[in-house]
């Protein structure tokens, strides 16, 4: 079944559009992602334009989380003081990223930015989760205790101004590194169309010592957050997000979140955390893939308005 689609100007098919969205809400349930570092990728290499395929996957992004988001709710497992201190800087950190981006598209460089920016950044996350995650299975299964690792920075987090509690996760530091861990998040959101629950999921984690169960919904939350900026600063500024194509995509996508976050209560955190990042490295793969691949035809001829 095609259906024409007016933003993106091409026709798709509807059953693989609900196919992919189901399986993005099916691992943003799973592992705490908003799972748009697959989306936008899948979009991309099934011919969506990469401005559409960004802007597009923030709004599918926003649907995923969301429904998430409210099981985690309902089992008391979100940090909302933290999750909101995230979204300020997120916020902030979307309209800089949106800027920068229609800067590249105007240049002609965005698309080479982004599968670069793909290959470098999800490669060193990849490999450095599946490292810590490969380890703390190994230790797991022989019978021997994983150790918090110390924080290095825990003495200076502890002397930044604007020292916050947050109760729920039982955490008092400053809100300065949160709100720039948003920042940063929001400006990859923008450019590359991802929740980011890929950095913040281990920054909680490790960096701030959130407890385990805390971490996911908090990271949803957040997400949902960012990513609802994100989507209308993108619809505003470059109009670069499809409604036809986010709809279908959602539909998919609240069915599996539902079950993937059914099925994060059965497993291990280390397995989570080496299914994240098995995945990230596919889609870095993929992308150095095509940047290293001469292309079929090395010249195109378009016409070009005056």
């Amino acid at each position: 079944m095609q259906l024409y689609l007016p933003i993106a100007e091409l026709s798709v098919n509807v059953l693989l559009m609900i196919g992919i969205g189901a399986a993005i809400g099916f691992v943003s349930g799973l592992l705490g992602v908003g799972g748009g570092f697959l989306l936008t990728p899948l979009l991309i290499f099934t011919g969506i334009p990469t401005s559409v395929a960004v802007g597009t996957g923030a709004a599918q992004v926003v649907a995923s989380s969301s429904s998430a988001a409210m099981t985690y709710w309902r089992r008391k497992q979100v940090d909302l003081k933290l999750a909101g201190v995230l979204v300020v800087g997120g916020i902030f950190g979307s309209a800089a990223g949106v800027a920068l981006f229609n800067v590249l598209e105007a240049s002609g460089h965005l698309d080479l930015f982004i599968s670069v920016a793909y290959v470098v950044f999800l490669g060193i996350v990849g490999g450095l989760m599946l490292l810590e995650s490969v380890r703390t299975i190994v230790r797991t299964r022989r019978g021997q205790p994983t150790p918090l690792r110390p924080i290095r920075d825990r003495t200076l987090l502890r002397r930044l101004p604007w020292q916050t509690r947050f109760r729920r996760s039982q955490l008092n530091i400053s809100i300065i590194p949160v709100v720039a861990l948003g920042f940063g998040v929001g400006i990859l959101g923008a450019l590359l169309g991802v929740g980011g629950g890929f950095i913040v999921v281990p920054a909680l984690i490790y960096l701030f010592r959130v407890p385990t169960g805390m971490v996911i919904g908090t990271s949803l939350a957040q997400i949902l957050g960012t990513m609802t900026a994100t989507t209308l600063l993108h619809a505003v500024t470059n109009h670069s997000v499809d409604a036809i194509l986010a709809l279908i995509l959602m539909v998919g996508s609240v069915i599996g979140a539902q079950f993937g976050a059914r099925w994060a209560v059965q497993l291990r955190g280390e397995t989570l955390r080496a299914l994240l990042a098995v995945l990230v490295l596919a889609v870095a793969t993929r992308f150095l893939v095509d940047l290293v691949t001469p292309p079929t035809e090395r010249y195109s001829i378009e016409e070009v308005e005056a």
